[in-house]
């Protein structure tokens, strides 16, 4: 990382024993304990937000999700590999350091968009 580059660069990804959280600590000092159903929500993956904001899809059903693999790209992001088996978003450094500064944010829009268009966090009843 160049001396001149003053973004957040991480110091550690801890995925928690659960399973449903993903704790990222930067250099300058923020950690964010992220989880699992928020990260898969806002996937960076085209699946999630498509080509154009308007093609960015709400995905509902996803409260009880967990995080079963963490693979580094790079060094600048991380895969991450979900139980609904969703592995698509490549979460950049840069990307996971705005999910945790904007979470709160980012989590009442989301459960607003999903109120708005009649879905639910929980996963479909099966009969």
């Amino acid at each position: 990382m160049a001396a001149s580059d003053n973004r957040p660069w991480p110091k550690e990804l801890r995925l928690a024993k659960d399973r449903k959280a993903l704790t990222v600590s930067f250099d300058d000092g923020d950690s964010f304990a992220l989880d699992a159903e928020y990260l898969r929500v806002h996937s960076p993956s085209a699946e999630v937000q498509g080509h154009s904001p308007d093609e960015r899809k709400t995905v509902p059903g996803k409260r009880n999700v967990a995080i079963l693999e963490v693979h580094p790209m790079g060094n600048y992001a991380v895969r991450l590999v979900f139980d609904d088996m969703h592995s698509t978003g490549i979460f950049s450094w840069d990307y996971l350091s705005e999910l945790g500064r904007n979470r709160e944010r980012k989590w009442q829009d989301y459960i607003d968009e999903l109120a708005g268009k009649g879905l639910s966090r929980d996963p479909p009843q099966r009969h």
